[in-house]
């Protein structure tokens, strides 16, 4: 009888206001991200938001960025930070700012992902936040290839295919300096924009021969970040050899220039009967 009797009155004293178990309330939110979206594979600047660290039963805060998909950090990196009671002047912002910086993994998705965020006063149980990042591949990708070579004229025509589903602006496309290819003039042509699944191309006078050589493809984004991607080209030069197109082309060169000199001979055939007329008139003259 005693024993119940204790165990009420001690129910009793807890309902007591005074006499409750105190506890920090906090709370998490995410107020940046930069770049906003973020593209897979790159960095992201993350600042958190930690409120209620003003209550005189928060003491000794952990504040932990769990790594976990689609979040990487770097080696020594534990995304774990502690923060020590501290004295508010009342009436002021209390609030905590947090920043971390962290890449995101390469094979993330596009659109909203989720991360988790736990945090910890000394006497009270963890809070898991779950937050949102937004994640969007505006990278492009290409397909490149010889779509034409002449060997008449040296001139090597370049085609670009845009495979990805991001439209890209200020393409340019650049053909390195190196041994497989030699090129004559600028080795730079700038095409403009490409939406996805377009094609362009971009002529070069070049001197190559079989093998792999490189082309640069430079790039605007969409959120207006210039990009490089080295794309490595193949030529054969069995597939551009006896061309009919070349063939022609060389036939017309020959029948001009054949023309040009049966004209260029009649020209100094009929210059030579004037001349003599001439000369024949002006001594008859004299005699």
């Amino acid at each position: 009888m005693k024993k119940e009797v204790t165990i009420l009155a001690l129910l009793l004293v807890l309902t007591i206001p005074g006499f409750t178990t105190a506890s920090c309330d906090l709370d998490v939110s995410l107020i940046n991200q930069d770049p906003y979206p973020v593209i897979p594979g790159e960095y992201v600047k993350l600042v958190f938001q930690l409120e209620g660290t003003d209550s005189p039963d928060c003491d000794d805060i952990t504040f932990n960025l769990l790594e976990k998909y689609p979040l990487e950090f770097d080696p020594g990196e534990l995304g774990s930070r502690t923060f020590r009671k501290i004295d508010y002047v009342k009436d002021y912002d209390s609030n905590i700012l947090v920043p971390y910086e962290v890449r995101i993994n390469e094979d993330a998705l596009d659109g909203s992902n989720s991360i988790d965020v736990q945090v910890q006063s000394k006497n009270d149980a963890p809070l898991l936040k779950t937050l949102d990042i937004e994640i969007d591949d505006v990278r492009a990708d290409f397909e490149v290839y010889v779509k034409d070579y002449s060997y008449t004229t040296n001139e090597i025509t370049i085609e670009v295919l845009n495979i990805e589903k991001s439209d890209i602006e200020a393409l340019t496309i650049e053909i390195p300096k190196q041994d497989a290819i030699e090129i004559k003039g600028s080795n730079r042509v700038v095409v403009g924009d490409l939406d996805s699944n377009e094609y362009t191309s971009a002529d070069f006078e070049a001197s190559l021969s079989d093998g792999d050589f490189k082309v640069n493809l430079i790039y605007s984004d969409t959120i207006n970040n210039r990009r490089i991607i080295e794309k490595v080209v193949s030529f054969d030069s069995s597939y551009f050899t006896d061309k009919k197109a070349d063939q022609v082309t060389l036939s017309s060169k020959i029948t001009s220039a054949a023309i040009g000199i049966i004209f260029l001979i009649i020209g100094l055939i009929i210059a030579v009967i004037v001349i003599k007329w001439l000369i024949k008139k002006a001594f008859g003259k004299k005699k």
